[in-house]
This record gives structure tokens, sequence and C-alpha cells, in this order.
């Protein structure tokens, strides 16, 4: 199920992160080929907002449940962290800055745009 779900990972780590208890996600080694490295991109990012994330050689290890915060986020210019960590940041206590967001123009341009309408 894992390979159908690839470019969804960071979501669902963000995700995994709100939610009480430990998500697994292994079976994941294609991230490491994608425009980053998505495993080890994740797992940083998650850190950073004050989560307990834990790289593994095929995934991640996410402790879920604490708050997250917010913080200054690199997306390496993978549009899918940009927007996962974007949704991350709207959980977040405090400012979540997202580093080259115009990234996401790559697959919607209007993300913010909608993102903020939701708000």
């Amino acid at each position: 199920m894992i390979p159908t779900l690839i470019d969804e990972i960071p979501i669902i780590a963000v995700m995994a992160a709100c939610a009480k208890g430990t998500t697994v996600i292994k079976d994941a080694a294609e991230l490491k080929v994608k425009e980053t490295n998505r495993i080890d991109t994740v797992t940083e990012n998650l850190k950073a907002m004050g989560c307990d994330a834990t790289p593994t050689e095929d995934g991640m290890i996410i402790e879920g449940g604490k708050k997250l915060v917010g913080a200054r986020i690199r997306s390496y210019l993978d549009h899918r962290i940009a927007m996962a960590f974007a949704v991350a940041g709207l959980l977040a206590e405090g400012e979540t800055v997202i580093e080259d967001s115009q990234c996401v123009d790559v697959s919607y341009p209007e993300f913010f745009d909608t993102l903020s309408s939701l708000t």
C-alpha cells in the first residue's frame, strides 16, 4: 500500500505528529529519491516543530500527541514538504515560516490562497 501513497507520506506524517500514540511508516525507501530525501526532510522539520520523529532506513517513527510549535521549515524546494508543513503551521502554536515556499507553484499555484481561505 505504501508505494501508492508515497507522495502523501509528508502530510500523513504531519497527521501522525498530531495524533496520539506512535506511528511507524515503513517500506517507504522510495522517499529517499524524490525531490529531496523526504525521510530526512520530514523528520528534520517535525523535530523543529517539537515532535519526536526518528528516521529509519525505509521510513520513520513518529511519537504523536505533543502540541506542535511554530518553526522555520526548510522545504528544500520540495513542493510536498512545503505544503505539508504549511498545514502543520496552522496547527502549531506560534509562527511557522516555510523557506522557498514558492516551490508549491509546480503542482498547486493557488495552494496558499486556498489554505488562507479555509482559516
